[in-house]
């Protein structure tokens, strides 16, 4: 291999590279030859040499962390059915279909109530309780949370 492989212009194409393609390492061998590359931080350890401690933080000038938030109250004689993912919520299959459950619906347990879109694979959630739609809470092609209450059904 010659000495021209690994020149700073080389070394910047392989760094754009990594950009481009979001890599975090990239390691070329040719040879005897061999480049090794790494985004972002990473700890170097030497064996045998003690780390010094960090410091702590004073608590005076820690910030005040944000308020967990709050599961809504959900009403005598009705459930929620949460996202049981992050993703973007779909009441119906495509725009032109009726949602799979609205206000007054009857559900069961293997009922489709909407779909998740999570990384281009949209999943099928079923209601899992039994009872009628009193309320859809999520709106549709919203992103939702893990946990994100989707619609209250009213049990019993």
């Amino acid at each position: 291999m010659s000495n021209e492989t690994f020149d700073l212009k080389r070394v910047k194409q392989l760094v754009e590279l990594m950009k481009s393609n979001d890599l975090s390492d990239i390691e070329i061998k040719h040879g005897e030859s061999q480049i090794t590359l790494r985004r972002g931080a990473q700890p170097v350890l030497v064996p045998g040499v003690p780390m010094a401690a960090p410091a702590a933080p004073s608590p005076l000038a820690a910030p005040a962390a944000p308020a967990a938030p709050t599961a809504p109250e959900v009403p005598a004689n009705t459930t929620l059915i949460s996202s049981p993912m992050v993703g973007t919520f779909y009441a119906a299959s495509s725009p032109d279909t009726p949602p799979f459950a609205k206000v007054g619906d009857t559900v069961t347990p293997e009922k489709t109530v909407c779909l998740i879109e999570a990384m281009k694979v949209y999943n099928e959630i079923q209601a899992e309780c039994s009872g009628k739609i009193v309320e859809v809470l999520a709106k549709n092609g919203a992103t939702v949370e893990y946990g994100s209450p989707l619609f209250r059904v009213a049990v019993g």
